[in-house]
């Protein structure tokens, strides 16, 4: 039954929250952001390269590998698009728009994937209440992102800002998209080690290369020492919930597992915020971010029950 395995994707989308803000933490260290996005992935590959070595087994037929789609390989560049689109926008939009912004692209993307049975899953036809659903999560999504601040400084960037709203959608669209695809390579890779290794390689070498095209600045000893031992273990708490999307997509279909997901990051987050847990500065929790939160339940019930 697939209501069984939400509380195991709400885990993924809690965790997904706490690699967020360890990866804050290791990019502060690393100085680099190529850097910083390289030495947070490194650890996942090394983890699914020696699961797949200890469980090699099941292996893809030719039969399976004929029918794979060309892009499916490509899942996990397509998510990391958002993660670049973090490291190049955020400080030009602000943090709270730029949230915002992804995560309701990311939420309607599901939704039509689902409805339009796009990238082969089943087409379950448009449904009203799931709709509802996803815009009363794009309207908690706005409420906590607001209460956030359009910048970091607390001042908007006026329309050269503005201009990079719609790359900015269509990264949060692609992360809904990786989901889905990352499903098909599991399906045609067959063993699900294997799958998450071949899609976040290309991740790893992408920022690799970037790192030794721009590999100024440097961090210094002073940067390093600083660093705590579970900084570098961000992207493999991140790399749960990809995994989650290999294993459970086709089961819940993409609007739920999507909007599990991002429920459970955005309520994390907004505790991460209002404890200040793993440096994060202090916010607390004000009435609109609450609000914000109760909308967003609201809505991945109507999105999961119907």
């Amino acid at each position: 039954m697939a209501a069984l395995l939400y509380p195991f994707i709400l885990v993924a989308g809690a965790l997904q929250a706490l690699g967020n803000a360890m990866n804050a933490q290791l990019r502060g260290h690393m100085v680099n952001p190529w850097l910083a996005a390289t030495v947070s992935f490194l650890p996942i590959v090394f983890v699914f390269v020696t699961l797949f070595l200890v469980m090699p087994t099941p292996l893809p037929s030719l039969d399976t590998l004929g029918k794979m789609p060309w892009y499916a390989p490509l899942g996990g560049l397509a998510g990391a698009v958002a993660v670049f689109g973090g490291l190049a926008f955020i400080d030009k939009v602000g943090a709270g728009p730029f949230n915002g912004l992804t995560l309701t692209a990311n939420i309607i993307t599901s939704l039509a994937l689902d409805a339009f049975g796009l990238f082969g899953l089943p087409a379950a036809g448009f449904k009203p209440l799931p709709w509802l659903g996803g815009l009363l999560m794009a309207a908690g999504v706005v409420f906590i992102a607001r209460t956030a601040g359009k910048t970091d400084d607390g001042e908007s960037h006026g329309v050269g800002g503005k201009l990079l709203y719609p790359f900015i959608l269509v990264a949060g669209a692609l992360m809904a998209i990786g989901v889905v695809w990352n499903s098909q390579l599991r399906g045609a890779l067959v063993n699900p080690w294997l799958a998450a290794t071949v899609s976040f390689l290309p991740v790893v070498f992408a920022f690799a290369l970037m790192t030794l095209l721009k590999p100024m600045p440097l961090p210094t000893r002073a940067d390093l020492a600083g660093t705590r031992w579970w900084m570098p273990l961000a992207g493999l708490t991140g790399a749960v919930a990809v995994f989650a999307g290999l294993l459970f997509v086709d089961k819940v279909g993409a609007g739920a597992l999507n909007g599990l997901l991002i429920t459970a990051n955005l309520l994390t987050s907004v505790a991460l915020d209002h404890f200040g847990w793993l440096g994060m500065r202090q916010v607390k929790a004000s009435p609109p971010r609450l609000l914000g939160a109760a909308l967003m339940v609201g809505g991945i019930v109507l999105i999961s029950v119907f």
